[in-house]
């Protein structure tokens, strides 16, 4: 499952970034951010429009994400405290 078909207000665990291509930025840019492998996160806000953009929190910090950037995030959903 990717980030972008998550709904709102679900937790979930990071399992990994997927590079679109060798040394892709945006995949890098991503873990640079926190969204690497066994870090909570959570889906705060959707868009309006095909849920785009959407916005997750990592630790205590909010991100905006496109549904292209989220899809490239792979999750385990139904994360629980």
């Amino acid at each position: 499952m990717n980030l972008a078909d998550v709904k709102k207000g679900v937790e979930a665990i990071v399992v990994d970034v997927i590079d679109a291509y060798d040394q892709d930025p945006i995949a890098r840019r991503l873990r640079e951010l926190g969204f690497v492998a066994g870090e909570p996160i959570k889906v705060v806000a959707r868009g309006l429009f095909g849920g785009n953009p959407l916005v997750v929190q990592v630790g205590t910090t909010r991100f905006a994400l496109r549904k292209k950037e989220a899809q490239r995030v792979h999750i385990q959903a139904e994360f629980v405290k």
